[in-house]
């Protein structure tokens, strides 16, 4: 079945995992109308060109961060988006699962949810998701690995800055809390974790993260960019970004 979707994949410093997850979005029971393709490029590192060939790619000779993806899903042409992390390898029912979830809880869509505790830093926080499996839709305060939206929420994305200190500071991190943060301070959706059965990982949004992205390269275990997603966890609560344990 083919409908209205675009899946942005993105790449940095992980080409070994491209072809998998290309063949994997390839294989999903809702066919996306394009796969686009966003690099940040690392010098010395030899990219799948075979693989982003078949994309519609884009090869940046700067390392943008992760933000630039979002940006680059300006261009989709369809009314549906969804944008992977480098590590993320979807079951083939993940888009179908994403689309029949958007009919009963419109918002943003992830594969790995987060609780925050009402106070305090980026610590001590709940998983939902492939990592803590749910037999239903939860609602979270950000989700990661994988985002799942209508185009038309990218305006609000861009409706903010990012803070320049995190730019500055060449942080690589941040657009998971600030893409949850606008669409609460903007409209009224939320975000959401679509189900995840134990019994049933077709419909899982990320088949492999533990086994992907524990290595040298994933952000979240860089203690500079953890710093960043305090400050910037600090910033949207000042700003009145509520949790959903407050």
């Amino acid at each position: 079945m083919k409908t209205d979707v675009t899946v942005v994949l993105s790449g940095y410093r992980r080409p070994r995992y491209l072809n998998h997850q290309y063949q994997a979005v390839r294989s999903q029971t809702v066919q996306p109308v394009d796969i686009m393709y966003w690099q940040n490029t690392q010098p010395g590192v030899e990219y799948d060109l075979e693989t982003i060939s078949q994309c519609q790619g884009a090869i940046s000779n700067t390392n943008f961060g992760v933000w630039s993806r979002f940006y680059y899903a300006l261009n989709a042409r369809t009314n549906w988006v969804c944008i992977f992390d480098d590590d993320t390898v979807p079951g083939n029912r993940w888009l179908e699962n994403c689309l029949n979830t958007q009919q009963t809880h419109p918002g943003l869509l992830g594969t790995i949810g987060v609780l925050f505790p009402s106070s305090g830093l980026y610590q001590n926080v709940q998983r939902v998701g492939w990592d803590n499996p749910n037999e239903y839709t939860v609602q979270v305060d950000i989700v990661g690995h994988s985002w799942f939206f209508h185009r038309d929420m990218l305006a609000t994305f861009c409706r903010e800055l990012p803070l320049l200190e995190l730019i500055k500071n060449n942080a690589k991190t941040g657009e998971d809390i600030h893409f949850s943060y606008v669409l609460q301070k903007y409209t009224n959706y939320k975000t959401y974790v679509p189900p995840h059965p134990v019994n049933d990982r077709s419909l899982w949004g990320s088949l492999l993260g533990w086994e992907l992205g524990g290595d040298q390269h994933a952000t979240a275990g860089d203690g500079a960019n953890m710093q960043a997603m305090n400050l910037y966890l600090q910033y949207v609560r000042s700003q009145g970004f509520k949790t959903v344990n407050q």
